[in-house]
């Protein structure tokens, strides 16, 4: 692959998924996408270039973008989001939601179910004090390939262990060969949808608690700006939204505004400006 090929990937994958690559990176592209000339039958990465720029290789393109997505995650992930969740936002949202009874909460990024269904478990447990409350919990991911796990519900030994309490994966999931599978009654509370951060996402909203955590950091800065704006737009007036330990809304966009109290936490701003102009290109 040449330096012209391996900068039309760069180009290519920043538009089509938002993934702003470093031009040291090229040794994480050929790694990631050998796999996909297997798969393809495509003898080097040149050739998938080449396949990738007459724009008729659908299925080429969506690999490319899918081998290249960062799927980490699992079950109640760096905690403190889940405790925050727990012992902060959903009594807040119990005392104010008391009317309505109802909830809407949405999971960018979602990978492979494994955050929405923490939340949806810690709901299950809270259900006694949410008698008759509608809950909505949207997941949404850029990878089809994820997304089918994540409705199936199927997950390892190694993922079952890796931050979920063995109360609640003997309450909740049940052991299918060397496999464990949520229950239905879990699985059937969040909707898993497709959904690329670079398109339109307002007609999912509005939501009162955003989950966006690890995928900003992909991202460069004017994309980053322009993601946290949209998703302000669609949070209610109290809404919450909670970001990854290491991303920030600060120097980004003042559409939203960090709770002193709460690290990784932020509401929308009284008065809302216009999101910071950041030079197209800056790193």
């Amino acid at each position: 692959m040449t330096e012209a090929e391996f900068e039309a990937l760069r180009v290519f994958l920043k538009a089509r998924s938002g993934l702003a690559l470093s031009p040291d990176k090229r040794y994480l592209v050929e790694s990631r996408l050998s796999s996909v000339c297997t798969r393809f039958k495509l003898e080097t990465l040149s050739h998938l270039v080449r396949e990738i720029r007459t724009g008729r290789a659908i299925a080429l393109e969506k690999a490319t973008i899918e081998a290249m997505t960062t799927n980490e995650t699992f079950f109640f992930r760096d905690k403190t989001p889940f405790d925050l969740f727990q012992d902060v936002l959903l009594p807040k949202y119990i005392k104010e939601r008391a009317t309505s009874r109802r909830l809407r909460i949405w999971c960018a990024a979602a990978s492979s179910g494994q955050e929405p269904y923490s939340l949806a478990m810690l709901l299950k447990e809270a259900s006694a004090r949410m008698p008759g409350w509608h809950i909505d919990i949207v997941a949404s991911d850029i990878s089809t390939e994820v997304l089918e796990k994540a409705k199936a519900g199927f997950y390892n030994q190694f993922e079952v262990q890796r931050g979920l309490p063995i109360r609640l994966l003997v309450k909740y999931f049940t052991q299918v060969g060397d496999q464990w599978q949520i229950a239905p009654e879990i699985r059937a509370m969040v909707d898993f949808r497709y959904l690329n951060l670079l398109d339109d996402f307002g007609r999912l909203g509005p939501f009162d608690i955003v989950y966006c955590r690890n995928v900003l950091i992909y991202f460069d800065a004017p994309l980053k700006a322009d993601v946290l704006r949209r998703i302000s737009t669609i949070m209610a007036a109290d809404g919450s939204l909670l970001l990854g330990a290491s991303e920030t809304v600060l120097g980004v966009t003042d559409a939203l505004t960090l709770d002193p109290a709460h690290r990784g936490l932020y509401s929308k701003s009284p008065v809302a400006s216009a999101p910071k102009m950041v030079a197209i290109g800056a790193r």
